[in-house]
């Protein structure tokens, strides 16, 4: 095994064979591990009572341990499917009717669909990553006993999400892209910060929320049985999560000074504009001949690009409000956004425990059923 310490992320795409070849060549010797190094102030506490603080996440931490699953044995692997139709329903394509969409041939086409999918799940790999470091973070730096235990089954849950993407993107799509800067970026700011709520609006609120709404679309828009069944078993993850990170917040926000939280309601604000134009890759289009800034464009505007905006934020806003950093003084900034007309839609703090309490479906389901 080889260690190689970086500066900063690959900024090349990683191919991979074919796993059953790959398992039989891979020794020991040809694994190269490839670390970046950071630095936080994380300042941790113990508590000392032991007492349940908050009904609600002590309900979630339950529902966690009941509905645990298993990226290998639960996930059916091997389910047949024809790849030569691409990844994703048809009419999800922003750039069908562009003109080098149309001059590519039958099978570049379908090169693109799989590496387009590929470069959005590999954001999610590297997201998933993220957020297994900041739960396990809060194990150490969350003030309180329940909020500690709920951390720790979230640590595992992110644990199984990074080996769900990761396997995917082997198999399926043969090829991993690198982290996206501004996702970088806002990964960085929260894993170094020194502030535990921070932690919690940044990853349970903004993070989490973001891959929600973006798991939500992809199951249904995905002709791929494999992946829709795994990003399903992750929503049901992620829906504890969101709803963990809103309850416990909307306790703690409030007793902070004023100018405490129009600091973390400025590091939010950032965040979502961060997320509406920033986190748009054009790197595959790129690949394929378009020129970037008309393809980002493109992406934006598209239907399939506003309608998945505007899920985000009809989640994210009403959240953000409901833990106090929809302020006064951030409120034309995200008016300017756009999206401050969702402020009064249901927030994750009201928990569809129905949902959350419904039974695992493991194995996989056709679009049909």
């Amino acid at each position: 095994m080889k260690v190689q310490i970086v500066d900063s992320p690959p900024t090349e795409p990683r191919t991979f064979d074919d796993p059953g070849e790959l398992a039989d060549k891979l020794s020991p010797q040809d694994v190269e591990i490839v670390r970046e190094i950071f630095n936080t102030p994380l300042t941790g506490s113990y508590n000392w009572d032991y007492e349940i603080a908050n009904s609600k996440i002590q309900r979630l931490y339950e529902l966690g341990k009941k509905f645990n699953w298993d990226a290998e044995l639960d996930v059916d692997w091997d389910v047949p499917f024809d790849k030569s139709g691409g990844p994703s329903q048809s009419g999800m394509n922003p750039f069908a009717d562009h003109p080098v969409y149309l001059a590519m041939s039958d099978e570049q086409k379908n090169k693109y669909a799989w590496r387009s999918l590929a470069q959005v799940l590999s954001q999610f790999l590297h997201g998933e990553q993220g957020a297994l470091m900041v739960a396990s973070q809060l194990v150490s730096c969350a003030p309180t006993y329940d909020a500690k235990l709920y951390a720790a089954s979230q640590t595992f849950d992110e644990a199984r999400h990074v080996e769900v993407f990761n396997k995917y993107l082997r198999r399926r799509c043969q090829i991993e892209y690198p982290i996206n800067p501004s996702l970088k970026l806002l990964l960085d700011k929260i894993l170094t910060d020194e502030r535990w709520d921070l932690k919690f609006i940044g990853m349970q609120v903004l993070i989490e929320g973001l891959a929600l709404a973006a798991f939500q679309t992809i199951a249904s828009t995905t002709r791929d049985p494999l992946l829709r069944q795994a990003v399903t078993l992750v929503m049901r993850d992620e829906g504890r999560h969101v709803a963990f990170g809103v309850n416990y917040l909307e306790d703690w926000i409030k007793e902070l000074p004023q100018d405490q939280i129009e600091e973390r309601a400025q590091f939010a604000y950032e965040a979502c504009a961060i997320m509406r134009e920033r986190l748009f890759s054009t790197v595959v289009e790129e690949e394929f001949g378009f020129d970037a800034e008309e393809a980002r464009r493109i992406a934006i505007d598209s239907e399939s690009g506003q309608a998945f905006r505007n899920f985000l934020f009809q989640r994210m806003i009403p959240n953000l409000k409901r833990v106090g950093l929809l302020t006064e003084t951030v409120r034309p900034k995200f008016e300017a956004l756009g999206v401050l007309h969702y402020e009064n839609a249901a927030s994750d703090a009201e928990i569809d425990w129905n949902s959350l309490e419904r039974p695992l479906e493991v194995g996989v389901q056709t679009a049909a059923e």
